[in-house]
């Protein structure tokens, strides 16, 4: 039996959920809609091992994120830069080709919400006799509104289980979506897509020539990094990025649609989550540490502090520790604007919350100033830091919970809770988790310059060099 395996691609930045959403850290990492991240749903949805297609700065958080749901990826690709879904799906295609030429490929994002895990396998199982008679299956979600956000796809003559696809239509205007709605012909575009990796890469090949080359070409000449694969960095930055849907789906005449109402959303803007979380007796979908006085219809997550609202109606209020949004939750679409101001003003809470996440565990600043910066570190059970040194600043670090192992210089010594250690400018240093849980320290950097590139890696176990 032909297999079939997941893909996941998880390269989005997801910046209409900004603050909560970084570039660093975006939606499909976080832990939006449940106790698990999306990107752990959707590895979770189909009970395969899947290929995970991400970039570079994400790898380990990906990794860390699998581990933690027992999952072991079939591969898990890097990407140099991003070059939208259809490369991504290519190298996919072409690393499960080589192993099974008549492999079916589930191509999945990793940041959409599934409610109904159990509709979306019986879609999946029906739609399997279609890919294994050369057909190109995507996944229509049956509308339950006039969306003005959705692409939508319009189902031609009927097959077993689905339809020829007639036609892709991009994102309508409310007339049109209500007409669309009201034939009955129509589903929304989900952007699923259960493809025969042969089919798929020659369709790519006829419709978007020389694509299916370059990413062959960035295979060859990638390489194993721990466990990670990585493409190669100038051959995929020479390919021209295009969607999926533009460089194969709507070109193509061997695409099906099947029908699946599975409880999905693209989770695309903070009016789409508020419609997928729970609710009081008000409307307001509250999450955090939030007191509401007469508001009704609302978004009100507070996360580290405190978020009171008085008589609000129909608002988006999210507070981190580094940025408060308040929306119009009609306008709530126009988020990406914010992003972008922030971005020519080279703002950091553009790309990045006050949590870094690094292969060994995470740091979060709690304070700076001139001169001077304070961080908690948490370092995972059995982890090291590489050993470095830092030219312009010296360092001071406080054990809060867990035992350290410290490298300063030639001596290692261990460090238990309320003990503490000074780490001179310039001199080589390590600090590693020996023990069984996890270690928590405070450090305080002094000196006059205190950023995150004053890095000098002398020895890594992930193989990083200096920042």
């Amino acid at each position: 039996m032909t297999s079939l395996i997941p893909v996941i691609l998880s390269g989005g930045a997801g910046t209409r959920l900004w603050p909560l959403s970084r570039e660093l850290m975006p939606k499909q990492l976080l832990k939006l809609a449940g106790e698990r991240t999306l990107l752990q749903e959707t590895a979770l949805r189909l009970g395969e091992p899947p290929v995970v297609v991400c970039n570079f700065e994400h790898r380990f958080i990906v990794a860390e994120q699998l581990r933690e749901v027992d999952i072991e990826p079939r591969a898990v690709v890097i990407e140099p830069v991003g070059r939208n879904t259809a490369p991504a799906a290519a190298v996919a295609a072409l690393m499960l080709a080589g192993d099974d030429p008549e492999a079916l490929m589930l191509l999945m994002p990793s940041d959409h919400l599934v409610t109904d895990p159990a509709a979306f396998r019986r879609a999946v199982a029906i739609a399997e006799p279609l890919a294994r008679a050369g057909r190109m299956v995507t996944f229509g979600i049956t509308p339950t509104e006039p969306n003005t956000g959705y692409g939508y796809i319009k189902a031609g003559a009927p097959l077993p289980g689905g339809n020829v696809v007639e036609r892709f239509v991009e994102k309508p205007d409310l007339a049109t979506a209500q007409g669309y709605l009201a034939s009955g012909d129509y589903t929304w575009n989900s952007g699923i897509f259960l493809l025969p990796v042969g089919l798929f890469l020659a369709e790519l090949e006829a419709h978007a020539p020389g694509m299916v080359e370059s990413c062959r070409a960035a295979r060859d000449k990638g390489r194993s990094d721990l466990f990670f694969f990585r493409l190669d960095d100038e051959a995929f930055a020479a390919i021209v990025g295009q969607s999926i849907d533009y460089a194969v789906m709507e070109r193509s005449d061997k695409v099906a649609v099947v029908p699946v109402d599975m409880g999905w959303s693209d989770i695309g803007s903070w009016s789409a989550l508020w419609r997928e979380t729970p609710k009081d007796a008000d409307g307001n979908a509250v999450i955090g540490d939030v007191l509401a006085l007469d508001s009704s219809g609302c978004y009100l997550r507070g996360q580290h502090r405190l978020v009171a609202a008085i008589g609000l109606r129909d608002l988006v209020v999210v507070a981190t520790d580094d940025a408060v949004l308040v929306a119009d939750k009609g306008r709530d679409q126009e988020v990406k604007a914010i992003v972008e101001t922030l971005r020519r003003e080279a703002r950091p809470e553009a790309t990045q919350g006050t949590r870094g996440w690094r292969p060994w565990g995470w740091f979060e600043t709690i304070e700076q100033g001139e001169r001077f910066k304070v961080k908690q570190i948490h370092v995972d059970p059995g982890s090291k830091l590489s050993l470095q040194k830092h030219w312009h600043r010296s360092e001071h670090w406080v054990v809060v919970k867990g035992t350290a192992m410290v490298t300063c210089g030639d001596r290692s010594f261990v460090l238990r809770e309320n003990e503490s250690t000074f780490i001179p400018a310039g001199t080589p240093h390590r600090l590693e988790n020996p023990g069984k849980v996890p270690l928590r320290l405070i450090e305080v950097q002094s000196g006059e310059y205190v950023g995150e590139d004053d890095i000098v890696r002398l020895e890594d176990v992930y193989g990083r060099g200096a920042e």
